[in-house]
């Protein structure tokens, strides 16, 4: 069973209904509000852990989120299966995203219920896109991408190695979905839970907002402690995910009130939904003045790790790392703040843009 504090744990502004450090066992899902359950499946990783949402559909099960699909993942499941679903059939699986520990176990679980994938258009197909990757070499764009940010050829020869992992542990996605939009109203349970969607950390992602129970299912748009990454990668290497991301959270925070109880897809249900989406727009604000002061002489974006990360990076976190030094980067080019000039060797460096000079 959970354990409680007996009050509320307040921690830089937020408070945790439930604690910080606590969460539901694999077999006992935790209520949160009327019909809505608090589920927990571990992950064979340094974030050990997703949140499930259960939620009760009439004589049946809506469910937000479904795990990697993992042996052990389908043990937890099987023990929801025979135990506190009760025998009810899941109708439909709600993914609010295309990451694999959000859609990982959607295939399967649609497969067993016949029950219906619903998602965003933007995530469906991108996560179909990259899930097919599976298996592949590297595309000489891929590579040529990682050589403009400064990887050496062992550190390329690593990319090769890792490329084409994303669908290993995801289940073949269904050939069809139910759409969802922003501003629509799914009815679940005889109450409406409006549609909001958010971009940066994934390309349409979608939190759930029940007015009637003052809930939001955020996803990994909103998490308490951690911040998401917001990553560039070789299929878009111009785009500026960092802008939508701080965007949305500005969007998110004028759109929706601070009174919810926000669930996530990882650590622990919160309050304080505006003091969180104002923390996570002021974090990538410093940290992009960091990067500015940073680029006084010219570096790549591999250069870039001491501006934005106080850990050290490894070669096991390099590909995020270098995904967000490139999102911090091209958000500085998308504002004049920086300037981009290629080498004879393929290699992209970054220098501070004074401000009033135009680029050349």
């Amino acid at each position: 069973m959970l354990t409680t504090d007996t009050d509320p744990e307040t921690y830089r502004g937020l408070k945790y209904p439930w604690g910080r450090n606590t969460g539901p066992t694999e077999v006992q899902p935790i209520a949160v509000a009327d019909g809505v359950w608090w589920a927990r499946i571990p992950m064979p990783m340094s974030l050990d852990h997703i949140n499930i949402w259960l939620l009760e559909d009439g004589d049946s099960w809506t469910v937000v989120d479904t795990c990697l699909d993992l042996e052990k993942s389908r043990e937890v499941w099987e023990g929801l299966f025979g135990g506190f679903l009760q025998g009810k059939p899941i109708n439909r699986v709600i993914c609010t995203h295309m990451h694999p520990d959000h859609v990982g176990l959607a295939g399967w679980l649609v497969e067993r219920f016949n029950a219906e994938l619903w998602m965003s258009r933007e995530e469906f197909l991108m996560c179909r896109a990259m899930a097919s990757d599976t298996g592949r070499e590297a595309p000489d764009v891929a590579i040529k991408f990682y050589r403009a940010a400064g990887y050496d050829d062992e550190q390329l020869e690593n990319y090769r190695k890792v490329f084409g992992n994303f669908g290993r542990a995801i289940h073949p996605i269904p050939d069809s979905f139910r759409r969802v939009v922003d501003g629509e109203t799914i009815l679940i349970n005889d109450r409406y839970w409006q549609v909001v969607v958010g971009s940066g950390h994934s390309p349409e992602h979608v939190c759930l907002y029940c007015p009637a129970l003052k809930l939001l299912i955020s996803g990994d748009q909103v998490l308490p402690r951690i911040t998401s990454n917001i990553s560039v990668f070789p299929t878009e290497p111009h785009g500026d995910p960092l802008e939508e991301w701080l965007r949305s959270c500005a969007r998110l925070r004028e759109r929706l009130p601070d009174d919810l109880l926000v669930l996530p897809a990882h650590e622990t249900p919160f309050y304080g939904l505006h003091v969180r989406l104002t923390q996570l727009i002021e974090a990538h604000e410093r940290d992009l003045d960091s990067l500015y002061n940073f680029l006084e002489t010219p570096r790549r974006a591999v250069d870039c790790f001491p501006a934005l990360f106080t850990r050290d990076i490894d070669s096991g976190s390099q590909g995020l790392a270098t995904g967000e030094s490139l999102a911090h980067l091209n958000c500085l080019l998308g504002r004049r703040q920086a300037r981009r000039n290629r080498d004879d060797h393929g290699v992209d460096w970054y220098q501070q843009q004074p401000e009033g000079l135009d680029f050349d």
